[in-house]
């Protein structure tokens, strides 16, 4: 049991979340566990793929897609988080748990994350491992993965030519893919791990769908959608607008003024 690739990976995954904290304690700043998720997710997968042999066209696939997906947004993360303050939801949670926090963010912050991303990485065992040839089913997973990095890298890269923009301050970004969805990275993230489902589908692991109910449960209710849209009404006025006229996560159409006039 020690040695399947599943617990192999749990067990690095926590070993990098250790000397993550240990850097952690150090800086007194516990926000780049956010540059560090995606990577844990990359752990995982090269130690599924270490463990394939030999490792197949569709496991060289798999691999290729969680590497370009998981550099991508790590490095995303970490420019535009650097130099900054500690992030202020990690500064709220700090301050719920003091005192002892800089303990208590071993398991609250790093351990949590780490073991999260273990079992959101379940899909890749199968999908990376099985060796059985690509079939329909792995296109179709492949193209939806196409069209969330589409999402979650051009929200990404829209958002951050905004926000570098004098007159940004204030404003709310509701052009390119932020006109249809309020949250294109969060529907393209979305869109990525049902991918990665569908891969492990086509390899006969159906199972492992705790996997993208819980990262889609994640970003709707708890780490994304919900908490960011919890305060960024009080910062910024015209959201109360923006969201009257656009979709909160899944892409549409906006809705016009008199649409919104004849709905109330």
């Amino acid at each position: 049991m020690l040695q399947h690739p599943y617990t192999i990976a749990l067990f690095v995954i926590l070993g990098v979340g250790v000397a993550s904290w240990v850097l952690s304690v150090i800086k007194n700043d516990v926000s780049f566990v956010d540059s560090l998720w995606s990577l844990f997710f990359l752990i995982a997968a090269v130690v599924f793929a270490l463990a394939a042999e030999p490792l197949s066209n569709k496991g060289q696939l798999v691999l290729v897609l969680v590497a370009v997906w998981a550099l991508r947004l790590s490095i995303y993360i970490t420019a535009r988080n650097w130099g900054e303050p500690e992030d202020y939801r990690y500064q709220s949670i700090r301050a719920n748990n003091e005192p002892g926090f800089r303990f208590k963010s071993l398991y609250i912050v790093f351990g949590l994350q780490g073991v999260l991303a273990w079992v959101i990485a379940l899909p890749l065992l199968p999908a990376i491992t099985s060796g059985s040839a690509l079939n329909w089913i792995d296109g179709v997973a492949a193209a939806l993965w196409l069209v969330g990095f589409i999402f979650e890298a051009g929200g990404d890269y829209q958002l951050s030519r905004f926000k570098a923009r004098a007159d940004s301050k204030g404003q709310v970004l509701d052009t390119g893919l932020w006109r249809y969805t309020r949250h294109p990275n969060y529907f393209g993230d979305f869109c990525i791990w049902w991918s990665f489902y569908l891969f492990a589908v086509a390899s006969g692991g159906w199972w492992s769908i705790l996997s993208p109910l819980l990262m889609s449960l994640l970003l709707l209710k708890v780490s994304g959608v919900a908490m960011l849209e919890n305060t960024i009404s009080d910062r910024r006025p015209a959201y109360a607008e923006y969201i009257r006229r656009t979709n909160a996560f899944f892409p549409g159409p906006r809705r016009s003024p008199s649409v919104l006039e004849e709905a109330k």
